[in-house]
């Protein structure tokens, strides 16, 4: 898919892309592994594909380099049904590639490979494309995006476009590495909190942006921070979301973990669905805590994402657990 119907997109999602080598072994350091699989990479992107995977018209803003992995990514991009004429070719710089080891069911170290910066993070206001952003049904965003300029801006300018209208996500997504320090990815998430509508993060995401580690708490704050759905997740302790009229608290989907890794943004674009659909909070929270577990239940990201019968057959699966509803 290519060039998006402007007037039928549903979701664009901005930032961070590359490619995943992960171990094709699990329980190995990364200095033993001996064979990897390749897969189409970065927080953002998997949020496309699990949102394109789930219906939805979607499209990406990213940079690659001029180089093998970013026609490869380019390529994925399309073959996952993601319109990909957004994707900007950064010459000077090669494309990120990720390396992971796998311990499951919750050990899952983490390299990236982006210096000195990124193509993603060369990302200019003058590369968004205004009309497409004003247009989207929903706007996805990450931290990440905010830690460097030109990126920050462009940023900065999507929000601009959107001028408050529709639906804006930011993906909390603190990653130390690409930080000169805590209190400068705090500062740079406060500056846009009141931009969006939806933020989502774990507890550590949660304590960067607004200084609080108890659940409620963080939830409340992101809220006085000016966004109207407020998502803490809590891992073992489930998912948390609430509004000013709401508060609903979903148990964790019980799976066996291959790799965590990619399971936030799988819980990402079914919340996203979710929110398109205009389902409930507690129907939307359940779909994407389900989305997450079958994510984490696989080896990738990107192509791990999952259709919407197979979420549904696993909630119809999962116990109720007392004190919730159905």
């Amino acid at each position: 898919m290519t060039h998006t119907d402007l007037a039928t997109l549903d979701v664009l999602t901005v930032g961070r892309s590359g490619v995943d080598l992960y171990p094709l072994q699990t329980g190995v350091d990364l200095e033993d592994v001996v064979a990897f699989g390749k897969f189409l990479g970065g927080s953002p992107i998997n949020v496309a594909v699990a949102t394109a995977r789930l219906g939805h018209r979607t499209a990406v803003l990213t940079g690659v380099g001029d180089d093998p992995f970013g026609r490869f990514v380019r390529r994925a991009v399309r073959d996952f049904g993601i319109d990909d004429s957004h994707i900007v070719v950064v010459p000077d710089l090669h494309t990120p590639v990720t390396f992971c080891e796998i311990f499951p069911p919750d050990h899952f170290p983490l390299w990236f490979y982006r210096a000195p910066t990124a193509p993603d993070l060369r990302l200019r206001p003058q590369d968004v494309p205004l009309d497409v952003v004003r247009n989207a049904r929903l706007l996805w965003l990450t931290a990440t995006g905010l830690s460097e300029e030109p990126s920050r801006s462009a940023h900065l300018a999507a929000l601009d476009a959107r001028g408050g209208h529709g639906l804006a996500a930011l993906d909390l997504d603190y990653r130390p590495s690409f930080w000169p320090a805590e209190q400068a990815a705090h500062d740079a998430v406060r500056d846009v909190l009141g931009r969006v509508t939806v933020a989502v993060g774990n507890i550590e995401e949660c304590n960067v942006a607004v200084g609080e580690t108890e659940p409620g708490r963080a939830a409340d704050a992101l809220l006085e921070a000016g966004v109207e759905l407020a998502v803490v997740k809590q891992g073992p302790r489930g998912v948390l979301g609430k509004t000013r009229e709401e508060r609903v608290v979903v148990a964790p989907t019980p799976v066996r973990v291959v790799n965590g890794l990619g399971a936030g943004d799988g819980f990402g674009g079914a919340l996203c669905h979710g929110l398109l659909e205009g389902w409930s909070l507690r129907r939307t929270l359940e779909f994407a805590s389900a989305a997450g577990a079958i994510v984490a239940s696989r080896l990738e990201c990107s192509g791990a994402m999952p259709t919407e019968a197979e979420i549904e057959a696993l909630i119809a699966e999962r116990p109720v657990v007392q004190g919730e509803t159905r």
